[in-house]
């Protein structure tokens, strides 16, 4: 079981922060075999394909070369320029082969790892540098897997070779005696298909590789409860932090609320232990909403509020303990509770043009409500 510095047990699996710290390092899975298959079928396909106009092309190309006169291959004015057209001719009619080789070998660490470009892996590691830290990574459990992995690859791909060359050893004797044309095409395509069953091979090897990249990368990511545990105080902050953020939301929520306390028609209390503060305007509102709650000293202090602005506070034990319960700050009142809210509001309406007018204000309604 790895350890880190500390001697904890790197028990728990990489969080997604620790993967992509490592991914911005350059740390991402990879398999050398896995590229290496897919740039060998890509060449062996490619060859298998184009055998006929890279083999034709080439043997222009041969022809051409093999026609200059004595005169011309004496003469260093004729000669390189000559050289340099051949060598150019053989770029053209090598660039789709090569072109396709070098895709394949941008395309293939993509099916593992993905895309990652990072400086820092550019970066000189000057501890690579010790002498002692090299001697323990030969001696490593890691470059032991490496040496078996490399002396299989070596035996399977050297198998597939033999087994190659013994079965085409008729057609591969059989080129001496083709025309020159037809015996350079047919030697591409040879070579293509004994690339493709190498590369099969080499498939098979990285059908174990891959599996095993990807356990050695999740291993070398591992961390300990306490680097876990780290992280997320980081990402999250410490519980005294959190806590005293949401102590300063709710006070800030409260204060808030209180400023709305002045803008409601009726305060309705429990009388003590609950207040909630309903407003209604009929033009823009399709029904009353409730503007600020609170129990306890909240409840006391939405009461001095209302007191300091002259909002009409109304006493209905029930109906407060249900508004309280059931609507929220910003709310509409339910429709079970229109009636029981109405007959308040109508109360507080009447009781305010009352005072106005200077009559006999009118009689208190009695508010009935099932919690």
């Amino acid at each position: 079981m790895a350890e880190n510095e500390d001697g904890q047990e790197r028990t728990e699996s990489a969080t997604p922060k620790r993967r992509e710290e490592a991914r911005k390092k350059g740390q991402i899975p990879r398999s050398r075999d896995l590229s290496a298959a897919a740039v060998l079928m890509t060449a062996g396909i490619a060859l298998s394909a184009l055998g006929s106009q890279l083999g034709g092309d080439l043997h222009a190309l041969m022809r051409r070369s093999l026609m200059l006169s004595r005169d011309q291959a004496l003469d260093a004015s004729q000669l390189l320029p000559a050289f340099g057209s051949a060598a150019l001719d053989a770029l053209l009619a090598c660039l789709p082969l090569f072109g396709l080789i070098v895709l394949a070998a941008l395309l293939a660490p993509l099916a593992l790892g993905g895309w990652s470009f990072s400086t820092e892996a550019l970066m000189p590691q000057f501890n690579r540098l010790n002498p002692l830290s090299g001697i323990k990574r030969m001696f490593a459990m890691r470059s032991i897997i490496e040496l078996m992995k490399a002396l299989a690859k070596f035996g399977v791909v050297a198998l597939v070779a033999t087994l190659v060359l013994w079965n085409n050893a008729s057609a591969l004797l059989a080129l001496g005696r083709e025309p020159t044309a037809q015996a350079i095409i047919h030697a591409v395509k040879l070579s293509g298909s004994a690339l493709i069953l190498i590369s099969a091979g080499m498939l098979l090897i990285a059908g174990f590789d891959v599996p095993y990249q990807l356990w050695q990368y999740a291993k070398q990511l591992k961390m300990t409860r306490e680097e876990v545990r780290r992280e997320m105080k980081e990402s999250e902050g410490s519980p005294e932090v959190k806590g005293k953020i949401r102590q300063l939301q709710q006070q800030m929520a409260r204060q808030r609320m209180m400023q709305d306390v002045p803008t409601a028609d009726v305060i309705v209390t429990n009388p003590t232990h609950f207040a909630v503060a309903l407003r209604y305007d009929e033009k823009r509102m399709r029904a009353p909403i409730v503007v600020a709650k609170g129990v306890d000293l909240v409840a006391a202090r939405i009461r001095e509020v209302a007191n300091e602005h002259s909002v009409p506070i109304f006493e209905a034990p029930p109906l407060a303990r249900v508004l309280y319960k059931n609507v929220d700050i910003g709310g509409e009142v339910p429709s079970s509770l229109y009636v029981a809210v109405a007959q308040v509001l109508t109360y507080i309406f009447q009781l305010r043009a009352a005072r106005r007018s200077g009559q006999q204000p009118p009689q208190r309604p009695v508010v009935s409500v099932t919690e």
